[in-house]
């Protein structure tokens, strides 16, 4: 995220993400349903920018494969929207299993490299293993509060890095 040059904008927008980190975090079942429609209107956006996109696709097996894309993003995204409670703990289900395999690459990782930042990488490859683990023996229960928790603490960090981030230099213009 850049940082706005100005200091009382930067400290505005920083306000309003903490805010919002705050109810996202006050309100997970709350804001892990809006996240999950707002995902579900996402996907129905690209379904109908691959419709669009149809009658550009080359040959017959093209327009197959962008008609089926786009299907796929029809149903997809009306599922989520009809079905947003659902869908949110089967997303907090996906997100277990990316996060522990995602954590078990990063251990490989640490193992096969080397360099000063090796333990960051163990340690990153340990909380992100372990926390995809948490949510999937947690499973049903994490899916009513971890997509919003999740949301809201990386609103808080984002509020945190734009307050702690250099200010843009100002160049001059000649």
């Amino acid at each position: 995220m850049s940082a706005p040059a100005s200091p009382k904008l930067r400290w505005i927008t920083a306000g309003l993400l903490l805010i919002a980190a705050a109810l996202a975090i006050a309100l997970p079942f709350v804001s892990s349903t809006l996240l999950t429609i707002a995902l579900g209107g996402v996907a129905i956006a690209a379904g109908i920018s691959q419709l669009l996109r149809l009658t550009s696709a080359e040959g017959k097996r093209g327009k197959v494969f962008r008609g089926l894309s786009a299907l796929l993003y029809l149903v997809g995204g009306i599922g989520l929207l009809v079905f947003p409670i659902q869908s949110a703990l089967s997303l907090t289900l996906f997100l277990g299993f990316l996060l522990a395999i995602e954590g078990v690459m990063e251990l490989a990782a640490a193992a096969a490299g080397g360099g000063p930042a090796r333990w960051l990488v163990l340690a990153d490859g340990i909380v992100t293993a372990v926390l995809g683990g948490l949510l999937i023996t947690e499973w049903p229960l994490s899916g009513t509060w971890a997509i919003g928790t999740m949301f809201g603490i990386g609103l808080a960090f984002s509020a945190l890095n734009l307050l702690t981030a250099p200010a843009p230099v100002e160049t001059i213009q000649a």
